[in-house]
């Protein structure tokens, strides 16, 4: 009841108005009977706007952290999803998994129309991403046909991570519907699970538009989130450690040693000892004398060009 209200009364006119949704393939929705809608999923707002287009009640299978939510914004999310006829689905695998898994059966079996998204959580780039298997499985075991719908523009409404969307106009695609019961009772065959999932990825893929990546959304997540982390932990260190000088670096002050610095300029021969200058000794009468006079042995005598010039090694006789 609750949910005519909204869709009819309340937020429905008030979303078409806003945001002037567009629909293609509404004739391919069954007037009667189960199946199941199967969706890309690139915002939060595809779980309002492809219901909202769909002339019949369509329940959805949700992540079960939107219904266990704290304080007031997260009851007022759990009552939504209650209100717009949304189920808790336990992605963590195993028995809890198979059990939201069941309750998408039971709601077939009760001839409604069941919405999923194959990719288990929001695209983080536009792009489609691996479908998981669970959806296969949903749809052996119940037995019916999937509608792909793909959902045009939403991730420009309201993107990841953005609570106010932003009002401009979307679309909704409904394609052919997909039969398997060629796959009757293969339901726990893995291979048959993988090769029914890629067959619905594909036709999403065609409708959208989207580019396609072989890889689990979830998993590139993660990545990226990782990724984020580190870089944060970096530029946190680089934070921390500015204004700090490594030891051993800042004032660590080089003596030299005056008797034994070459002056500028001067030219050696590579690997030749360069010999102190020796000290020069003041004469009694102020003349200045060599330190070698008086040395029979010193040559007093510089050739023009000579002085300075590197000499190269004798050349050994042959």
């Amino acid at each position: 009841m609750i949910y005519w209200v909204l869709k009819k009364i309340f937020l429905g006119p008030v979303l078409r108005i806003l945001f002037r949704p567009w629909t293609k393939g509404l004739d391919n929705l069954p007037a009667e009977g189960p199946a199941v809608l199967a969706s890309n999923h690139l915002s939060f707002s595809d779980s309002i706007f492809m219901p909202l287009m769909v002339p019949r009640p369509v329940v959805f299978l949700a992540k079960s952290d939107y219904f266990t939510g704290r304080g007031l914004k997260g009851r007022l999310t759990a009552a939504f999803f209650k209100l717009t006829n949304q189920l808790p689905m336990d992605r963590s695998g195993g028995k809890a998994s198979a059990n939201s898994l069941q309750t998408g059966v039971d709601v077939l079996n009760g001839g409604g129309l069941l919405g999923i998204y194959p990719e288990g959580t929001r695209s983080p780039d536009g792009r489609l991403y691996r479908g998981k298997v669970g959806v296969a499985k949903l749809v052996l075991t119940a037995n019916v046909p999937v509608i792909p719908v793909a959902m045009i523009g939403t991730d420009r409404v309201q993107p990841i991570g953005k609570r106010i969307p932003n009002i401009r106009r979307l679309g909704v695609i409904f394609g052919e519907p997909l039969d398997f019961s060629r796959y009757q009772g293969l339901q726990d065959d893995r291979f048959v699970q993988r090769s029914v999932t890629d067959e619905i990825m594909y036709e999403l893929m065609r409708i959208s538009g989207q580019e396609y990546v072989d890889s689990y959304a979830s998993t590139v997540k993660e990545k990226i989130a990782a990724e984020k982390a580190e870089k944060a932990g970096r530029a946190a260190g680089a934070k921390a450690g500015a204004g700090k000088v490594p030891e051993g670096k800042a004032g660590d002050a080089v003596r030299v040693d005056p008797a034994t610095t070459v002056a500028p300029g001067t030219v050696t021969v590579i690997g030749a000892k360069v010999e102190p200058p020796r000290p020069r000794l003041a004469a009694e009468d102020g003349a200045i004398e060599d330190s070698n006079a008086g040395d029979p042995n010193a040559d007093a005598s510089v050739d023009d060009g000579a002085a300075g010039e590197a000499v190269p090694p004798e050349t050994p006789q042959q």
